[in-house]
C-alpha cells in the first residue's frame, strides 16, 4: 500500500510548492500538487502538522496552508521582521521565531498567539522542542542557549555560549541535543548539559537532521551530505547528493529503512533510501523532482506518520521553576536535566509585568 507523502518545499521565488510523491513503484515519482505564492518575499522556514503547512518568510508573515482542504487558511501578523524558525508540537500548537527576538505560541484551533516571550536580544536562529512536549531549546544571535518551559511560558534556564549559534536540534529520544556553529556541530548530553563531543564539517552548515538516536546527516555549502555518529563523532558516511550547496534535509521511516530528503539550490528535491545499520553505506537514490526554483527550505507531510500527541501524560501544569520541570520530566521521559550545572541565570520566577498576547489575522 503506498504511503500518503508530499514533499513540501520553499523558495527565494516567493513560492512555497507541494508535490505529491507515488511510492507504488521501485522509482519514485513526485508530481506537482500545489503551489502557493502568498507571500511578498523569499521564503524562509517552513513546517508540517497532520493538517496545515506553514511558511515563515522575510516579509515578517507566516501563512498557514490546509493540507486537509487544500486552501488558504490565512495569515498570522505578529512578527515585527524576517520569520526565522517554525516547528509544531502535540499538532494542536506552533512555535515561531523571528529576527524580532520573540518566541511565539500559537493554537492551531483558532490561530491565536496564546503567549509573546521576548526569547534573545538578538534573533532567534533557531528552536526545537524536546520529544516530551514540555521543553523548547533557543539559540540567538546574543550567543545564549536558552531552556524554555512550555506549560507556563517561562525561561527555565539560560546559558552562554562564545559564538552565535544558527541551529539547535534535540534528538528523537531526547536525551541530547546539537548546537550548530558555521561548521561546528557540539554535542550536549542532557545529564551533564556539557558538551560530549564535537563534530566538524567542511564547510558551513546549513541543515542537519537525526535520522535515528546516533545518526546525525549534516548538510552545508557544498553538494555533499555527511552521516555522523554523535556518540563517536566520528563520519559514517558520506555521499555527493547534489550539483550545488544542500540547502536542507529532512527524513521519515519507511518500513524497515529511512527515508532521507534532500533539497538544493540547483532546484531538486531528491529521496534517498537508507538502511540504517551498523555500517552504513551510500544511499541510493528512490526519486527526484525538479523544481526550477532556488529552495530555501524543505518539509515532508506525512500525516500517517505524526502522532496526534508526543505524551499521553497530563501537562506539568504545577512546574514553576528549572528544578520542577526537571522532576516532571522525569516522570514521563527517561532522562534527567542537569540543573545546578547549567543555570547562569534563572528567570523563571513570576514576572511583574504581563506578556503580550497576540492575534492572528485571517484574510
Amino acid at each position: 500500500m503506498a504511503a500518503v507523502l508530499e514533499l513540501v518545499v520553499g523558495s527565494y521565488e516567493q513560492v512555497t510548492m507541494g508535490y505529491r510523491v507515488n511510492t507504488d513503484e521501485k522509482e519514485w515519482t513526485a508530481k506537482a500538487n500545489f503551489t502557493n505564492h502568498a507571500h511578498m518575499a523569499s521564503i524562509t522556514a517552513v513546517a508540517a502538522s497532520e493538517k496545515f503547512v506553514v511558511t515563515g518568510s522575510k516579509d515578517e508573515t507566516i501563512q498557514v496552508y490546509d493540507m486537509k482542504k487544500r486552501i488558504e487558511h490565512g495569515a498570522l501578523l505578529h512578527h515585527d521582521g524576517t520569520i526565522t524558525c517554525l516547528e509544531f508540537y502535540d499538532s494542536t500548537h506552533l512555535l515561531s521565531g523571528g529576527e524580532d527576538g520573540l518566541l511565539c505560541v500559537w493554537t492551531t484551533k483558532k490561530w491565536e498567539c496564546l503567549k509573546t516571550i521576548k526569547a534573545h536580544k538578538g534573533s532567534v536562529s533557531s528552536l526545537s522542542v524536546h520529544p516530551s512536549g514540555k521543553l523548547v531549546l533557543t539559540v540567538g544571535t546574543d550567543k545564549t542557549l536558552r531552556t524554555w518551559n512550555l506549560v507556563n511560558g517561562r525561561s527555565a534556564f539560560i546559558k552562554n555560549i562564545k559564538q552565535n549559534a544558527h541551529i539547535v536540534k534535540w534528538s528523537p529520544d531526547g536525551d541530547k541535543y546539537v548546537v550548530v556553529v558555521n561548521g561546528k556541530v557540539d554535542v550536549y548530553n542532557l545529564e551533564t548539559a556539557s558538551v560530549t563531543g564535537t563534530i566538524t564539517n567542511p564547510k558551513r552548515i546549513s541543515s542537519v537532521k537525526f535520522l535515528n538516536n546516533s545518526i546525525l546527516a549534516i548538510a552545508g555549502d557544498d553538494e555533499i551530505v555527511r552521516m555522523c555518529d554523535v556518540g563517536t563523532e566520528k563520519l559514517v558516511c558520506e555521499f555527493k547528493a547534489h550539483e550545488t550547496r544542500v540547502k536542507a534535509v529532512d527524513s521519515f521511516m519507511m518500513e524497515d529503512y529511512c527515508v532521507l530528503v534532500t533539497a538544493s539550490n540547483d532546484g531538486f528535491i531528491k529521496m534517498w533510501k537508507l538502511h540504517l545499520k551498523e555500517e552504513l553505506e551510500s544511499p541510493t537514490l528512490l526519486g527526484e523532482v525538479n523544481t526550477s526554483a532556488r529552495l530555501t527550505c524543505l518539509a515532508v507531510w506525512k500525516p500517517s506518520s505524526v502522532p496526534s500527541s508526543t505524551s499521553a501524560e497530563e501537562p506539568a501544569a504545577k512546574a514553576t521553576t528549572s528544578q520542577e520541570l526537571a522532576r516532571e520530566l522525569l516522570k514521563t521521559k527517561r532522562v534527567r536535566i542537569a540543573t545546578e550545572e547549567v543555570i547562569l541565570e534563572d528567570e523563571s520566577k513570576p514576572k511583574k509585568k504581563k506578556e503580550d498576547v497576540g492575534k492572528s489575522n485571517k484574510k
